[in-house]
């Protein structure tokens, strides 16, 4: 009985190279996952032996299938189911910061003064 083969956003996911299936998918969607330099989408089955280039946030891999994975798994063993072929130089490239996730919370000491410092800065200002 052959296992059934994984849906590559799946399969991307179990992998960690996505922190969700969704984002995975979303990528397969957006052309950022290729196969043979073709755009491939989420629900085509992985294969062991498929060479896929994939474009994330912070950087690109250049990745062949070793072994099919349906579940997610611990990154230590993640990474016994696919060879990382990413050029050394594509790994040296200075990356741009991505913007860090914004809580809508102003940050400390910044921004529109405080009751105390309204009131100093017109102490200040009425002492001619």
């Amino acid at each position: 009985m052959e296992r059934e083969k994984p849906r590559l956003d799946k399969y991307l996911w179990a992998i960690r190279i996505f922190k969700t299936r969704s984002l995975a998918a979303d990528a397969c969607n957006a052309n950022k996952v290729k196969l043979n330099g073709q755009p491939v989408k989420p629900a085509k089955s992985v294969s062991v032996g498929d060479d896929y280039e994939v474009k994330t946030e912070s950087r690109k891999w250049l990745i062949k299938v070793t072994g099919l994975l349906q579940q997610r798994v611990p990154f230590s063993e993640a990474v016994k189911f696919y060879l990382d072929l990413t050029p050394e130089e594509e790994l040296n490239k200075p990356r741009i910061q991505v913007a860090s996730f914004h809580t809508g919370k102003r940050l400390s000491k910044i921004g529109r003064p405080t009751k105390k410092q309204k009131r100093d800065l017109d102490e200040f200002l009425s002492d001619d």
